[in-house]
């Protein structure tokens, strides 16, 4: 029994639209009995590919309403002392190591401008920032689904949602083209 069939793909999708399902209901929708969807789970659990189990915060009602993007460019002499101090910044919600002009883009949430101004202070001693301000998310928290080819036929692919891929970033940054963030700091932060 592969884990990533049409079963494993639909529990994939059930789980990241609900954690919270009972093993029960999981079954019922997929045709298999308590046990056997325990395991499946489980199994996917133990190969990787569930990573884990989290809840969803409103960054805005726990007191941080803006969402920002800052690229930092920066060279390679500064790669671990940047990683051990943007570990230790709480408001960085991501940080990914990126190809192109710029080392490294994070996205992190902030109370204010003031504050967005103290992170910038202390990311600028690695090299040269370039914040972008979140307007609007227009599409968040994408769920990974079995993806079809244009016969109809099921692929191990990711299922696009009807977005066509030609106009976005991996990194979410631009959707059919549009920035999404379209503030910038003229690089000093």
């Amino acid at each position: 029994m592969t884990l990533i069939d049409d079963i494993g793909w639909q529990l994939l999708c059930d789980l990241q639209h609900n954690a919270r399902l009972p093993f029960a209901e999981l079954g019922r929708r997929v045709g298999l009995s308590l046990p056997a969807v325990a395991e499946r789970v489980r199994r996917m659990e133990e190969t990787g590919i569930i990573l884990g189990y989290r809840a969803e915060v409103s960054t805005e009602r726990i007191g941080l309403p803006i969402t920002v993007f800052i690229q930092l460019k920066t060279s390679a002499k500064h790669y671990p002392q940047l990683v051990h101090q943007v570990e230790q910044m709480p408001e960085v919600l991501e940080c990914h190591h990126i190809t192109g002009v710029d080392s490294f883009i994070m996205k992190a949430a902030v109370s204010s401008k003031e504050h967005l101004a103290d992170i910038i202070c202390s990311l600028s001693p690695f090299g040269q920032t370039t914040t972008s301000l979140v307007l609007s998310t227009p599409v968040s928290k994408r769920v990974l689904e079995q993806a079809s080819d244009s016969n109809g036929l099921k692929s191990s692919g990711l299922k696009s949602n009807g977005l066509k891929s030609n106009g976005l970033k991996s990194n979410g940054l631009k959707s059919n083209g549009l920035k999404s963030n379209g503030l910038k700091s003229n690089g000093k932060g």
